[in-house]
């Protein structure tokens, strides 16, 4: 999903037929191609694919989880981590909730790339109760638990502030309709808050089982991942924006101010 947001110009839409025209008489075959394309799904029935798709992997990350763990009773005796999923179901809903129709990427090259990624996804929520079950045994310091769910709270917090303030408070086109580049609020500091907020999230779940290996390896894959389509994003956007967009690289940080 675009960390920035701007505006497309609408699809023109085709004249309607002269009302007193009369039609030449045509034969089946020749009616037959000229008969309307399917309508474009709408986005409520956009919106109502996203949900079912994120109640799917809801469920099969609950089901790596207990696999992990070989414990299906876990969660009920576990309160940081039951908070954890809770609060990360939350925010997926409320994730889809505040997008716009673009953002719900529902052509196939989306959906192929969504699948991708929640498949990394549940191999990472897979491998942190497994590497404390099987690796270390025992329980993870209290301490460890509410630092991840902490963690991960802030990443949300971060994620959903920067889609509210693109979807409700910024306007994306100026007066002559052309794409408006947003460059306050938390777009002020860092390009990507988005990005990053969702890779802070993630960032919590080792630390919710002190699961240190997942800790490391999964910062790496993430880190390498966030850098791709932070990449691919910024040629997008020089190319739309030109030197304003060079002119705001220089003055902001990626992610982390000062340093990255």
């Amino acid at each position: 999903m675009a960390d920035q947001t701007w505006s497309s110009p609408s699809a023109a839409v085709d004249p309607q037929p002269d009302v007193g025209a009369t039609a030449p008489t045509m034969t089946l075959g020749e009616i037959a191609p000229q008969l309307p394309r399917a309508a474009a799904p709408s986005i409520s029935r956009g919106l109502m694919v996203r949900l079912a798709e994120l109640l799917i992997l809801m469920a099969a990350i609950v089901g790596a989880m207990a696999l992990g763990l070989g414990l299906s009773a876990y969660l009920r005796e576990h309160r940081f981590i039951t908070a954890y999923l809770f609060a990360y179901g939350v925010f997926r809903l409320a994730d889809l909730m505040v997008r716009d129709a673009a953002a719900l990427e529902l052509d196939r090259e989306g959906f192929s790339r969504r699948m991708l990624y929640e498949l990394v996804l549940l191999v990472f929520f897979f491998a942190a109760p497994f590497e404390r079950t099987y690796i270390y045994g025992g329980e993870p310091p209290d301490w460890s638990q509410g630092l991840g769910l902490l963690i991960s709270l802030i990443g949300l917090w971060m994620v959903l502030a920067a889609r509210i303030q693109l979807g409700f408070f910024m306007p994306t086109t100026g007066a002559s309709g052309e794409p408006v580049l947003v460059r306050n609020g938390l777009y002020r500091l860092i390009r990507h808050p988005i990005y990053f907020g969702e890779f802070v999230v993630l960032f919590g779940w080792p630390l919710e089982f002190g699961a240190p290996i997942t800790l490391v390896l999964g910062s790496i894959v993430g880190i390498l991942v966030m850098a791709q389509r932070i990449s691919v994003e910024e040629a997008d956007l020089a190319a739309r924006f030109g030197d304003e967009y060079a002119a705001y690289q220089r003055v902001t940080y990626k992610c982390i101010p000062n340093l990255w």
